[in-house]
């Protein structure tokens, strides 16, 4: 097939679905999965089509088509100059194409049914083990490539993620863990201890909440979305809140999901801001200094730092110091509930995908050197939300961790996550990834996994239980019972 019937096949695919746009957003993720990262910036959608598998050949002089969900144009920018690198050095070109991440799974579908999938893509957890279990992700091929890299570089927690029958679904690259950002010069000032366990949360909700003044002790998502969803995963796996169990069963009328369901809602009703709260006003809140702690992603690391002008700090001593609340603020990445033993937090990871009709020597050369030489500059594209899934390499066991730590964010302005924050606050981050984990994924539930961040149950029943329409028994029940019916429909 041409060039331009494949464009001409693209464009009408997208029409004919009604989903040419914008990339998810924070506050509006994708239809079909978990946002990949809040961040309100708009993003390009898909420029180019898909190119037809190529033959199998030597690989010098050959062209290989990567897919991207990073559609940015920006970063589309960051990533070519990648590209042409590996270029440079293998003879291999590679021909990128944007895709819109809400757009993923039906390009995907179409190109599959027209024998043109990519060789390459770049694109997030939730589809990995579904996409695997429809023979387009190659798991042979991707343990072979985590084999030749050698897993124990990688987090254990990113490969148990996408470990596949006797492989991997994908090779994970670089991803990002929800965070309790807490005010640290408020907290010594009351003589409040780190809050990393559900008890010492709530009695620092209580004891900076001050609402007549203007002051909350906590601000976090609520509406229904993603990014509540989200919000609320990390909240219940801390608990051992659990979407389904070791055999697949859903678990979410467990005792440790009522308490993480009471938990949340009790700091919302009693701690929080009144009305709906979104990905972009909890932000606010916390940034205009009201608020003692905060759930949110990495992504809000740069413009804490105050790097960024439209999401800028507005607390009364960002007047004088833009980057005030990078300094007095603290983070635990990770917090346990009393129905756990370990500590936990949500993470979202990305992976490398190598398809079934890649061309698989010169797919491989390519994440040969996507790990290796092109490693710190992809994850430069945006450091705060790129933490590395590889840690380093056999000889230089920290060296992508130390290399991140350097790279500069920011939007109209730059400097080092390093240097805002200091060395004890980068690493309790990098230190975080230990504990990721994700609904579902563990126990093979992926395709559940991605019904459940389609339909939103969860945050949906939440606010039921929030408005006082149900009780916390009942949401629980309500959750378990819907959860059963997406799965039922899955079979």
């Amino acid at each position: 097939m041409t060039r331009k019937p494949l464009y001409l096949l693209l464009t009408l695919l997208l029409l004919a679905s009604f989903v040419i746009g914008a990339c998810s957003a924070p506050a509006a993720a994708p239809t079909t999965a978990p946002a990949a990262a809040p961040d309100a910036a708009p993003a390009d959608t898909a420029t180019e089509a898909p190119a037809a598998a190529a033959d199998t050949a030597p690989v010098a002089g050959k062209s290989i088509m990567f897919w991207s969900t990073e559609t940015q144009p920006e970063r589309v920018a960051r990533t070519r100059e990648i590209l042409d690198a590996f270029t440079a050095k293998t003879g291999i070109n590679v021909e990128i194409v944007p895709v819109d991440e809400g757009q993923l799974p039906q390009l995907l579908t179409a190109s599959a049914a027209a024998n043109t999938l990519p060789d390459v893509m770049f694109f997030p957890l939730d589809y990995a083990i579904g996409w695997a279990d429809q023979g387009i992700l190659d798991y042979e091929i991707a343990k072979e490539v985590i084999d030749s890299l050698d897993p124990s570089t990688f987090g254990a927690g990113s490969l148990d993620m996408v470990a596949y029958k006797d492989g991997y679904a994908a090779v994970p690259t670089d991803g990002w863990g929800q965070l309790l950002i807490y005010r640290t010069d408020l907290f010594e000032k009351a003589g409040l201890d780190k809050p990393d366990s559900y008890d010492k949360i709530m009695a620092a909700a209580e004891a900076l909440n001050d609402p007549a003044n203007n002051m909350f002790g906590i601000t976090a998502a609520n509406d229904v979305a993603v990014f509540t969803q989200q919000t609320f995963e990390h909240i219940a796996l801390a608990n051992n809140c659990q979407l389904v169990d070791d055999s697949g069963a859903v678990t979410l009328n467990s005792p440790e999901c009522q308490a993480a369901i009471k938990f949340y809602t009790d700091l919302e009703n009693n701690y929080s801001p009144a009305g709906q709260q979104d990905v972009a006003s909890t932000r606010a809140t916390y940034f205009a200094g009201q608020a003692g702690m905060i759930i949110w992603s990495p992504f809000i690391l740069d413009e804490m730092c105050g790097l960024r002008d439209n999401a800028f700090p507005t607390c009364p001593e960002c007047a004088d110091d833009p980057a005030y609340l990078a300094k007095n603020s603290g983070f635990a990445p990770t917090f346990v509930g009393p129905d756990n033993t370990e500590p936990a937090q949500y993470g979202q990871f990305s992976n490398m995908g190598i398809t079934a009709t890649a061309d698989k020597e010169a797919a491989r050369a390519f994440l040969d050197f996507w790990f290796n030489e092109g490693y710190l500059d992809w994850l430069s594209v945006s450091p705060e939300g790129k933490l590395p899934m590889r840690a380093g390499t056999p000889e230089e066991p920290t060296k992508f961790i130390d290399g991140w730590k350097l790279l500069e964010t920011g939007v109209d302005r730059k400097a080092p996550l390093g240097e805002c924050y200091g060395d004890e606050v980068i690493n309790t981050i990098i230190e975080g990834v230990a504990g990721m984990d994700r609904w579902g994924f563990k126990q093979g539930q992926g395709a559940l996994v991605q019904a459940v961040y389609q339909a939103l149950p969860v945050p949906r029943i939440l606010n039921d239980v929030l408005n006082g329409s149900s009780t916390v028994e009942q949401g629980a029940e309500e959750m378990q019972t819907e959860v059963e019916a997406l799965q039922s429909s899955l079979e």
